[in-house]
């Protein structure tokens, strides 16, 4: 397995857990926002653009949901 495969699987798993955990913490969605962000830069990488292209509209969707949560 390379570094960028790694790099994905990290992302993409963190975008895992962050998601199942958001009901705990308005943080957990800030985390979620930013494991996005990660796989929209994997996705560029990798040279999968549409990958990248939905990864990076999910990252400013999940920034919008953190913004307006209750804290």
């Amino acid at each position: 397995m390379d570094a960028l495969t790694l790099f994905g699987l990290f992302a993409v798993t963190a975008m895992l857990v962050c998601y199942a955990m958001e009901d705990r913490s308005h943080w957990f969605v800030l985390l979620f926002a930013g494991a996005c962000a990660l796989g929209s830069a994997y996705g560029f990488m990798q040279g999968a653009w549409p990958f990248g292209l939905v990864e990076a509209i999910w990252t400013v969707v999940a920034l919008r949901r953190w913004q307006f949560r209750p804290r």
